[in-house]
């Protein structure tokens, strides 16, 4: 018997916690901080064809496929490109291993799309021109390093971190494979 009303004692408490649990509703979700930071990464277009609104060279196929590899993991939502063929063909292999589309953008509104960029919590990337992408950068609070090399400069990616305070960091480096030598080809 006095077992009994241990055991019916032990289940009162339980049963009461479970109601006080019960009443006190679902815990808030705390905020993940990465979720609040925007995330932006910046490319010029890979090696390009010459003529009119070219192409990607081999090289540039192969440093557009090393820049869906670089940045496959980085949690992209947005991927953004003038409408050139040379910038979409950079950002097509991402936009297909990732399902997304790609968005065009006017080069000549770069300020417009910078105060954009800013509002979107999570990561983008947009890839653009030897004349833009150092320019967007500035637009964006960071620092935009020498000006890009029109000739043979195909690998710089920016990447630029804004926190939910407006604070930015921005970092430059390397990916897919040196560049070749200047082949005298611009933007």
């Amino acid at each position: 018997m006095a077992a009994n009303l241990i055991r019916r004692g032990v289940l009162g408490l339980l049963a009461g916690a479970c109601l006080a649990a019960c009443a006190a509703g679902p815990a808030a979700p705390v905020p993940d901080a990465a979720a609040m930071e925007t995330r932006i990464f910046l490319v010029r277009h890979a090696e390009k064809e010459k003529g009119d609104d070219p192409g990607l060279t081999p090289e540039g196929k192969a440093r557009a496929a090393a820049l869906s590899a670089r940045l496959g993991g980085e949690g992209i939502t947005e991927i953004w490109s003038t409408k050139t063929r040379r910038t979409e063909a950079t950002a097509a292999p991402l936009a297909s291993a990732l399902g997304l589309t790609v968005q065009a953008y006017e080069a000549g509104a770069l300020q417009a799309l910078a105060e954009s960029l800013r509002q979107r919590p999570g990561a983008v990337v947009v890839v653009g021109h030897s004349n833009t992408t150092g320019e967007l950068a500035s637009a964006l609070g960071a620092e935009p390093g020498p000006a890009i090399d029109e000739a043979a400069e195909f690998d710089r990616l920016y990447e630029i971190s804004i926190d939910r305070d407006g604070l930015v960091r921005s970092r430059i480096e390397r990916y897919g494979a040196a560049p070749p030598n200047p082949t005298g080809a611009s933007e």
